[in-house]
């Protein structure tokens, strides 16, 4: 699923002041921070959840499957937090017909999942070798899940690539710094196309190129793991753009006319807002985060090359650091043509919101993608966190984003990919009412945007269960389901968010004021008896967990209980005990 991009230290803004100015077509000072609205979605607006191979599926080297880049970086100490793998994880591979049973129960329209690629291909393309070969059980896998799917009115919604590179392809051509990544890419879609999609009609290329590039050849914090910087992301990422684009075509010209499914791919993006929207050097700031981040792979796709202003910093960057061109890479202008408008819908995941202002990085600083988009990231401390150190609730900015999609890129077909929150504990009160929170803010901010005559179609809540969450292990939790990890069954149990989810579903929206206020309170009084099961179904190990809690107020105030207190308590008894010895040694 999910990307993480660590934020700057907090700290606290003053109000936004209204003034004039505009970057490109779109209102920066358009102040859309209204109240909460009441209404529902148009009719056969699609609800669903989401899940990724590698955070769920567990069964890492089953039944014929390949190695990924991730289950080789999993497994390297200190690349995850408490060392932990996807090994098990959810024991999805396994438990599909129950999550599809929770699934049905919650009345979901659409269930978003991947296809590992190395499940069936497990050295990573499929030519005549008899060792490359195509593993049927991988196949059968997920032709039972799609089927299944099918049969409980579920529509499948199939991502061909969420990060789980064959490993072989990693190590015989150096993954998506290759070209060659291209035509093996191609050869796993058609593949896909051929088994599945007489029957999957929505299909997803690549799942947050943004975090593959970055993280995964910039930062090194994601598999492969290479720290390739100023370089190794601007090249990855124009890999994976000529390979949705191929992608595209193929199935345009072969597959289209028989299948008539729909191609598209997801983009996640923050919201960048100027920190003063009477500055335009933060005004440009904020637009040029955007075009950093959504436009490195949105501009090419929808106007068939980088946003200019990438091209502009990059460029006078590169001519400082004395190269002899622009670390940058360069689309021909038959690439450009053939990569434009290589999108039916574009998926969109979004979580958070940042402040953005102009700040000035040296050309000695170094090759950096960070350093070349010249700006800082800010956070409000007010902003509710619930836990997550980069995840900060900011519902108005989802709308401001989903309206600079409208304006950019002509208002095209959207689906929300991924939107949700996590907790970041060891162990879970099944009542999670800011979960509850942010969905109700969030999916309203959606219900405005849609107002507004932004063309989405449906939404996806990520996600259906605590899973595999990269870097962070099992640590951080978004899963409406609450998975224990420490029982070998992986048992199940719902949060609250499921009954408050399910009710958003079931009224297409928000009907009126006193229905929606009733949720929260309704769900919660379902949780406690769920909060019963996990106890038992834990022995009593619930007893030891460790709670990391948002509010800095209940945090000082468990440690003034868990150190203070006591320390203060054995401080009292040493200075009683000196106080008796002395009036003792006064009679004596």
């Amino acid at each position: 699923m999910i990307w993480r991009q660590r934020p700057l230290r907090t700290v606290h803004l003053l109000a936004l002041a209204l003034c004039v100015s505009a970057g490109g077509d779109f209102d920066w000072t358009k102040q859309e921070k209204t109240s909460f609205y009441y209404g529902t979605f148009p009719t056969g607006f699609s609800w669903g959840v989401g899940s990724s191979a590698y955070q769920t599926e567990g069964a890492w080297n089953t039944d014929g499957k390949g190695m990924s880049i991730w289950d080789v970086f999993a497994h390297k100490k200190g690349k995850i937090s408490s060392n932990e793998t996807g090994d098990s994880s959810c024991e999805g591979y396994y438990k599909f017909k129950d999550d599809i049973n929770l699934m049905k129960e919650m009345k979901l329209n659409h269930y978003r999942f991947s296809i590992s690629w190395p499940r069936i291909l497990p050295s990573g393309s499929k030519s005549k070798n008899k060792r490359e070969h195509i593993n049927e059980k991988g196949i059968r896998y997920y032709n039972d899940l799609i089927n299944m799917l099918l049969d409980n009115k579920i529509t499948p919604v199939v991502t061909l690539y969420h990060w789980d590179l064959p490993q072989v392809l990693q190590e015989k051509h150096g993954g998506w710094q290759n070209a060659s990544m291209v035509s093996y890419f191609n050869d796993f879609a058609s593949l896909c196309f051929e088994r599945f999609g007489n029957r999957v009609k929505h299909w997803i290329t690549f799942n947050n190129p943004w975090s593959i590039a970055v993280e995964g050849y910039e930062t090194g914090e994601h598999a492969p793991g290479l720290k390739l910087r100023g370089s190794g992301a601007y090249k990855a990422a124009h890999h994976i753009i000529k390979a949705h684009a191929k992608v595209w075509h193929t199935y345009d010209t072969k597959w289209r006319s028989k299948q008539k499914g729909l191609i598209g791919i997801s983009l996640t993006a923050d919201w960048g807002e100027p920190v003063d929207v009477s500055n335009q050097r933060d005004i440009e700031a904020a637009e040029r985060y955007i075009h950093f981040y959504l436009g490195w792979f949105a501009s090419p796709l929808f106007h068939g090359d980088y946003p200019q202003v990438m091209k502009e910093y990059i460029g006078r960057k590169s001519g400082q650091q004395g190269l002899g061109a622009s670390r940058l890479p360069v689309f021909s202008p038959q690439e450009k043509s053939y990569i434009r408008g290589t999108v039916d819908f574009l998926g969109l995941g979004h979580y958070t919101t940042r402040y953005v202002t102009q700040k000035n990085y040296p050309s000695g600083f170094g090759d950096s993608y960070f350093a070349d988009r010249d700006l800082a990231e800010l956070v409000d401390p007010q902003w509710p966190d619930p836990g997550s150190e980069w995840l900060y609730s900011v519902p108005w900015g989802f709308r401001r984003l989903l309206n600079f999609v409208k304006t950019q890129y002509g208002n095209p077909m959207m689906y929300v990919t991924e939107n949700g929150v996590s907790e970041k504990r060891l162990c879970t009160d099944l009542c999670d009412d800011w979960r509850m929170q942010y969905l109700r803010e969030y999916i309203n901010e959606m219900l405005k945007a849609v107002k507004d005559g932004v063309n989405v179609k449906g939404y996806t809540a990520w996600s259906l269960l605590d899973s595999f969450e990269w870097d962070e292990g099992f640590s951080e939790r978004f899963g409406l389901y609450f998975v224990d990890f420490s029982n070998k069954n992986k048992p199940r149990y719902p949060k609250a968010s499921v009954q408050f989810y399910k009710r958003i579903i079931s009224s297409n929206g928000f009907p009126n004021q006193r229905e929606v206020e009733s949720w929260k309170r309704k769900a919660v009084e379902t949780c406690s008896s769920s909060n019963q099961l996990l106890a038992a179904g834990q022995s009593g190990d619930a007893e030891g967990c460790v709670w990391f809690v948002a509010d800095p107020l209940i945090g000082h105030m468990e440690m003034v209980t868990e150190i203070v207190v006591p320390t203060v308590c054995t401080l009292c008894i040493l200075l009683s005990a000196v106080f008796f010895m002395f009036l003792l040694r006064r009679r004596l």
